[in-house]
C-alpha cells in the first residue's frame, strides 16, 4: 500500500533520505516535497566556490527537475508550510492543505543576527542560501567594501569568495583567534596570516556596536570606536535550528526539535532530521551526521530498525586554499601533554594532545595528509606510548624510519572513515575498486566518496593507488600532440633552456616522431618560438589557423568577416563614411555592431579582401584582429569625460592600452575592459584583464571570461596612476605570453600557476620592468598592420580565385 509522505525542506539531509527511501521501496511512497526556496536540493557546501566564481550554481545542483520527475515526487518549491494540523494529519501552505501519513521536518537552521542597531538596513545579509550568495556576488565588485562579522568557517568562506571577486574585505571576529572551535591559537594565527597575505583584513577581539547607514549600510562601528566602511555586511556569527513550525505544532522542542534514535519526534507520525533536530542534547551542523540521520530515517520509514548513534567527527576544511584539520579535544587541561611540530618556512603546524598515553586531540595546519590516521587513533583510544617519539611524523615514521609514502593510508583499518561528508569508509572504497572501479570518477559515482566538499579526493586516490598497485595509473598531463610525448609545459621549458630557435631545431632536439609536425603542434610551436625569441624567429604563416593566415574570419558560407579596429570603441564621421562606402562598394550583406564596440562587415568575398582592406586603410582604419590569438578589443565606457559618475578617463586609458597592446600575439584571444566607475558599464569584470576606475585610482582584475565558461575577474593589483595601470597590464600580458600553454585563456593559466604567483611577479618592480622590456621588444618586431601588407598588388594575388590565377599563368 502506497503511503503519503510529506517532506518540509529540500536540503541535503532530506535529499539523501529520499534517495535511500526510494532505493529501498521505490513503489511504496507518494512524496510531496515543500521548500521555501524556489528550487530543489543543491550542495550548500559548494556555495563558497560559487561565491568565488570557481563554480556555477548549475554545477552544484544535486537533484534536478529530472530527478524529481522520474520518481514522481510532487515538488512545491517556493511554497512555505505555515502550519501543521496534527489532529487532521495535514500541512497547511499558501497552496492549501496537503494530507500525510508520515511527515518529515527538515527545515535546517536559520542564521543568528546579532541584535545591534542597523541590522535591518539594506545591504546586510547572512550566508545560508543561494540568494545570500547572489547578493554577495552582486556587491563584490572591484573597489567595493565588504565587512564580514564572524571569523568561523562560514564567515571566512564568505570573505574569501568576495575577496576573490575584487572586494576590499574586513573580517571582524569577537574571539581572540579565528575558528576557535576548530583551531587552537597557533593554528588560528597561521590562518589569519594567510588571509592577510591574500588581502583580507582581520580584526580579532572586535565587538560590533552598530551598523551605520541611512538608506542602506555604509559602515560598521565597533565597541572600541573603530569604524570600517562597508557597501555590504555579511553576518556569519552562527546558526540556530529552525524550529518555529514544530513549536507551533506543540512538538517537543528544546534547542532543536527533540528526536529519538529513530528520528521520531514526540508525535509518532512526524519525524525530523538535519540541523533542526536535537538528539541526546546534541545539535548537528556537519554534513556527515546529517547523512547518517538520513540513512537511519529512510530505513525506519521502510520498516527497518536502524538507530542513530552519533560518532566523533573530525573537521577537515579548506578555507581560501589553506589546509586545516582538527579532531578530538585539544584544549589545555591538567595532566595533558602535547607534541608540537612547526615549520615556519612552509607554514606547517601540527599539535597532538596526549592524556594517559592516549591520543585525544589533534590540530594540523598546512599539511593534513595524516589527519585520518591520527583521527583513527583518537577514536580507538590507542596506547601511543611505544611510538611517542615519532608519533608527530605520522605513519610513514611509525616504526622509527621513513617507509612507503602510502603508509598512512595502508595503516588505516577497513572501517576507517575516508569521506567524512558521506560517511564512506576505506573498506567500502576498496570493495568498489575490487568490483571494477579504476578511477576517481567511478568511485565517486559508486560510493559518493569525495562527491561533496572534495577535500578527501587525494586520500581516495591514495586508496585507489594502494589497492590497484602496479595497475594504478595516476592521471598524467596530455602531450602536445601525437608527434611527441612531451607536454606543452615541457616543450616551453626546453625551448628556453636549450635555446631552440626554429621548428626544425625543436623537432630534432626534442625527438619529434614526424619530420615536420602536425596541425596540432605547429601552431603551438610557432607561438612559443615567436614569444621567446622575437629577434631570432620569424612568424610562420603556414603554421597558423586559417583565419590568422587570411587575416579575416571565415564564415559558414565561405565568405569572410572584416572588422576594422576602433580604438577603445571610439570612431568618427570619416571612419563611419569609409565603412559605409565599403559596405556599398563590396555589396556587404550585413553590417553589425559587435559586443566589443566595433562594426563588423559580414559576407565579404575572399577575392575582395585586399581591396576592402586598402579602402579602409585609406581612411586610417587598421585590422581589428577579430580572428587572432592576440588582443581583440578594449571595451570602454565614457568615463569622467562625459559621465557624471565617472571617476577617471576610462576612454583615454582604454585607447592607450589598445594602442600599446595592438598586434601582440598571445596564447589565446585577449579581451580588455575599462569601466569609469564601479557601476561597471564596460563589463570589465568578465574580461581577461578588467580595470575599474575608482576615486583613488584603478582596480585591476584578471582572469575573467564570458564565453563557454563564465568567470569574474580576480583582483590583481591596484594602480594609483594611469601610467602604472598600463605598466601592470602590459606586464601581465607578457607574463601570460611567456608562461601559458597555447590555447589556454588567462583564467585557465592562472588556475594552474596560482594568482598569488602572478601577483608576486607583477608587484616586484624589477620583474615588472623586465616583462615590459621584453614585451616592447616583441612589439618592435611584430606590431604592424597585416591588412596594409596584404593590400599591396603583389601580395593580393593569393586572394584571387583559382580560375583567375590559372588564366593569368596561361597568358
Amino acid at each position: 500500500m502506497t503511503q503519503r509522505l510529506v517532506v518540509i525542506g529540500a536540503g541535503m539531509a532530506s535529499g539523501r533520505m529520499i534517495e535511500h527511501l526510494l532505493d529501498g521501496a521505490p513503489e511504496g511512497w507518494d512524496i510531496t516535497l515543500f521548500n521555501a526556496e524556489p528550487r530543489g536540493n543543491y550542495n550548500r557546501l559548494m556555495l563558497s566556490p560559487v561565491l568565488s566564481g570557481e563554480k556555477t550554481y548549475a554545477e552544484i545542483v544535486t537533484h534536478d527537475d529530472g530527478f524529481y520527475a522520474a520518481r514522481g515526487i510532487a515538488c512545491r518549491f517556493g511554497e512555505t508550510v505555515t502550519r501543521i494540523d496534527r489532529a487532521r494529519k495535514v500541512v497547511v501552505s499558501q497552496g492549501g492543505e496537503t494530507p500525510y501519513d508520515r511527515l518529515v521536518i527538515a527545515t535546517g537552521s536559520a542564521p543568528f543576527i546579532i541584535p545591534v542597531a542597523g541590522r535591518d538596513l539594506p545591504g546586510v545579509v547572512s550566508y545560508r542560501d543561494l540568494e545570500d550568495t547572489n547578493a554577495m556576488i552582486a556587491a563584490s565588485r572591484p573597489g567595493a567594501k565588504a565587512v564580514v562579522i564572524g571569523g568561523g568557517l562560514l564567515g571566512l568562506e564568505a570573505a574569501a569568495g568576495m575577496a576573490a571577486r575584487g572586494a576590499d574585505v574586513t573580517v571582524i571576529h569577537l574571539m581572540g583567534h579565528l575558528m576557535e572551535r576548530q583551531l587552537d591559537p597557533a593554528a588560528g594565527y597561521l590562518l589569519q596570516k594567510d588571509l592577510e597575505r591574500r588581502g583580507i583584513r582581520v580584526h580579532c577581539k572586535g565587538a560590533t556596536k552598530a551598523i551605520l547607514g541611512r538608506d542602506r549600510v555604509e559602515a560598521v562601528l565597533l565597541e572600541d570606536g573603530t569604524v570600517y566602511g562597508a557597501d555590504l555586511v555579511c553576518m556569519a556569527v552562527g546558526i540556530r535550528p529552525e524550529v518555529r513550525i514544530a513549536t507551533d505544532a506543540a512538538l517537543d522542542v528544546e534547542r532543536g526539535i527533540t528526536v529519538d534514535a529513530r528520528m521520531r519526534t514526540s508525535d509518532p507520525s512526524i519525524f525530523a532530521l538535519g540541523e533542526c533536530v536535537e538528539f541526546e542534547s546534541q545539535l548537528f551542523g556537519l554534513v556527515a551526521p546529517l547523512y547518517d540521520q538520513a540513512r537511519v530515517l529512510a530505513d525506519v520509514l521502510n520498516g527497518g530498525d536502524a538507530a542513530f548513534r552519533p560518532v566523533q567527527t573530525a573537521t577537515k576544511l579548506k578555507v581560501t586554499g589553506c589546509d586545516l584539520f582538527s579532531a578530538g579535544d585539544f584544549a589545555e587541561a591538567p595532566g595533558r601533554e602535547e607534541i608540537v611540530f612547526r615549520d615556519p618556512g612552509r607554514g606547517i603546524y601540527k599539535r597532538l594532545v596526549i592524556e594517559n598515553d592516549r591520543l585525544i586531540g589533534a590540530v594540523m595546519y598546512g599539511d593534513t595528509a595524516d589527519g585520518n590516521w591520527f583521527f583513527q587513533k583518537i577514536k580507538e583510544g590507542t596506547d601511543v606510548s611505544a611510538t611517542r617519539e615519532t608519533l608527530i611524523f605520522g605513519p610513514a615514521f611509525a616504526g622509527g624510519v621513513q617507509s612507503d609514502p602510502l603508509a598512512a593510508v595502508a595503516a588505516l583499518p577497513p572501517e576507517a572513515e575516508i569521506c567524512g561528508c558521506n560517511g564512506v569508509c576505506k573498506g567500502r572504497i576498496v570493495q568498489a575498486i575490487e568490483g571494477g572501479a579504476t578511477d576517481i570518477a567511478q568511485l565517486r559515482a559508486q560510493t559518493k566518496a569525495s562527491a561533496s566538499c572534495g577535500t578527501c579526493t587525494g586520500l581516495v586516490e591514495q586508496v585507489l593507488a594502494l589497492t590497484l598497485g602496479d595497475a594504478f595509473q595516476k592521471p598524467a598531463a596530455q602531450p602536445i600532440c601525437g608527434c611527441t610525448d612531451l607536454t606543452h609545459e615541457e616543450v616551453r621549458r626546453l625551448i628556453k633552456a636549450q635555446e631552440l630557435k626554429s621548428m626544425p631545431a625543436v623537432m630534432q632536439e626534442l625527438g619529434w616522431r614526424t619530420s615536420c609536425g602536425c596541425p596540432s603542434c605547429r601552431p603551438a610551436l610557432n607561438f612559443y618560438l615567436l614569444a621567446d625569441w622575437p629577434l631570432d624567429y620569424r612568424d610562420d604563416a603556414q603554421s597558423r589557423f586559417v583565419n590568422e593566415r587570411l587575416h579575416a574570419n571565415i564564415q559558414k558560407d565561405g565568405t569572410f568577416s572584416v572588422v576594422p579596429r576602433m580604438w577603445g570603441g571610439v570612431t568618427n564621421a570619416r571612419e563611419l563614411r569609409a565603412i559605409a562606402d565599403a559596405a556599398e562598394k563590396y555589396d556587404v550583406p550585413m553590417v553589425k555592431v559587435t559586443g566589443g564596440q566595433r562594426i563588423d562587415l559580414l559576407g565579404v568575398r575572399k577575392e575582395d579582401l585586399p581591396a576592402i582592406w586598402a579602402d579602409l586603410n585609406a581612411a586610417g582604419l587598421v585590422s581589428g584582429h577579430a580572428y587572432s590569438k592576440g588582443l581583440r578589443t578594449v571595451k570602454t565606457c565614457v568615463g569622467s569625460e562625459f559621465c557624471r559618475f565617472g571617476t577617471q578617463d576610462s576612454t583615454g586609458l582604454g585607447i592607450a592600452l589598445e594602442q600599446r597592446l595592438w598586434g601582440s600575439w598571445t596564447p589565446h584571444k585577449v579581451k580588455l575592459g575599462v569601466s569609469g566607475c564601479p557601476r561597471n558599464c564596460a563589463e570589465a569584470t568578465c574580461k581577461d584583464v578588467g580595470i575599474v576606475c575608482v576615486d583613488s585610482g584603478y582596480e585591476i582584475g584578471v582572469g575573467g571570461a564570458a564565453g563557454m565558461d563564465v568567470k569574474e575577474t580576480q583582483r590583481l593589483l591596484k594602480a594609483g596612476t594611469e601610467a602604472e595601470a598600463i605598466e601592470i597590464t602590459v606586464a601581465f600580458v607578457q607574463l601570460y605570453r611567456e608562461h601559458a600553454k597555447y590555447l589556454d585563456r588567462p583564467y585557465k593559466w592562472i588556475a594552474k600557476v596560482g594568482l598569488d604567483w602572478v601577483r608576486d611577479q607583477i608587484a616586484d618592480p624589477a620583474t615588472r620592468a623586465g616583462l615590459i622590456e621584453r614585451f616592447d621588444l616583441s612589439q618592435r618586431v611584430y606590431q604592424k598592420d597585416p591588412w596594409a601588407e596584404r593590400a599591396r598588388p603583389d601580395a593580393a594575388r593569393r586572394f584571387r580565385p583559382v580560375a583567375d590565377l590559372s588564366l593569368e599563368a596561361a597568358e
